[in-house]
């Protein structure tokens, strides 16, 4: 054997190894936000690891993650308008961009070629080439005769191939639909109530909520009947008459949806508001620790977990769905700021950004199966949300 071959079979064999370092499934990843140092780590839940660290991604400080459909890229939204694409396998960046000067997170489509970015500055959204990032169309958030330029907020994205968001300043709502290419349909929803400052979609696609900042009450869209419009509904929902102090605003998208009940975090109060999902009528309130900020329902809805605005933020409580009424309360560190469910619920990690830790808890005893180190970790986002509508 001639020195040429042995070469190359050397290379073949080192470039074998490489491959097999990345040969896994991705179905059990996920990544965490490190927002101080602008970084986020690799995990994986099966065996609560951290397989890889990803600098150099910019402003994570209101960061928000999805995954492409094969759940190898994550796309990164940034506070500082940096879209980044990581390769979760090869724990790198794959693509990096700074579309805007400020934005507020980012959908991808159903079929997972476009990624859509909702903007503060310029107030817009912008949408991308899931692939190479290149720009697909600029759709500027324009309202009133002097054509201002509202903060786009609520970007989620729903079934036929559309992106629906909230525009702050313009209280109204917008649907942007690419279902006959790339040269979108903009249908535009006008007073749906003042100052919409977050938005979310039910499981099953059908309905869009948008929290509202200026008034009670949300507006909801019911996305099989465009032509109905908006209506208002839980108009007693909010700060109410008594204006209460509000340390954190709730995060819409962390609603608990279950068969027959939505869980919102009450605005200002010390309760968790329940819901009929079927007519949108108040059923009860339910006390709890501090000022709720996400109410997540583990996947089979059996159970809600909750966190609170400072100074309650060292504290999660959970409620059982069937009891309506908290049975556990657990303290993960000081300044929780994210719950992530695994796909079938047996575990939920948990971010304490000021003890620099994320929490591993086993769901059906409470006990703490493990705890991993972060830097400032905020967002925890796992694969499994590539084939969820809204995340």
């Amino acid at each position: 054997m001639n020195t040429t071959m042995r070469l190359f079979i050397l290379v073949a064999g080192l470039m074998f190894l490489a491959a097999c370092s990345t040969l896994r499934g991705t179905g059990d990843m996920g990544v965490v936000i490190e927002r101080a140092s602008g970084s986020v780590q690799i995990i994986e839940t099966s065996h609560q690891t951290r397989l890889g660290r990803i600098e150099g991604l910019g402003d994570l400080s209101h960061a928000s993650v999805v995954y492409s459909r094969d759940e190898r890229y994550a796309y990164v939204f940034g506070r500082d308008g940096g879209l980044t694409r990581i390769d979760i396998l090869a724990s790198r960046i794959d693509k990096r961009l700074l579309q805007s000067g400020n934005s507020i997170g980012g959908a991808i489509s159903q079929d997972g070629s476009l990624v859509a970015v909702s903007n503060y500055t310029p107030g817009g959204i912008k949408v991308f080439d899931a692939e190479t990032l290149e720009l697909v169309a600029d759709i500027p958030a324009t309202y009133g005769r002097d054509r201002l330029r509202s903060k786009v907020v609520g970007l989620v994205d729903a079934p036929d191939q559309r992106f629906v968001f909230s525009l702050y300043d313009a209280g109204e709502i917008w649907i942007a639909d690419f279902s006959m290419g790339r040269h979108p349909h903009i249908t535009r929803f006008k007073q749906v109530g003042r100052q919409p400052y977050d938005g979310l979609i039910t499981p099953d696609g059908r309905y869009y909520l948008a929290g509202l900042f200026g008034e009670d009450g949300l507006a909801l869209l019911d996305l099989w009947h465009e032509e109905k419009g908006v209506r208002k509904i839980l108009a007693d929902y909010g700060r109410g008459s008594k204006k209460m102090p509000v340390y954190k605003m709730p995060h819409l998208e962390g609603w608990a949806m279950t068969e027959d009940y939505a869980f919102l975090p009450e605005v200002g109060r010390h309760e968790v508001l329940v819901v009929n999902r079927h007519n949108w009528k108040k059923v009860t309130s339910i006390p709890v620790y501090g000022q709720p900020v996400f109410v997540m329902a583990r996947p089979d809805g059996r159970q809600i977990w909750v966190n609170y605005a400072f100074p309650d933020n060292d504290t999660v409580q959970v409620i059982d769905t069937e009891k309506l009424k908290v049975v556990q309360q657990l303290k993960p560190g000081k300044a929780v700021l994210h719950m992530e469910f695994t796909p079938r619920g047996e575990q939920v990690w948990i971010s304490a950004r000021d003890s620099n830790r994320v929490t591993v808890y086993d769901t059906f005893d409470f006990h703490e199966i493990k705890v991993l180190p972060a830097d400032k970790p905020s967002g925890i986002f796992f694969t499994s949300r590539a084939h969820r509508i809204g995340l």
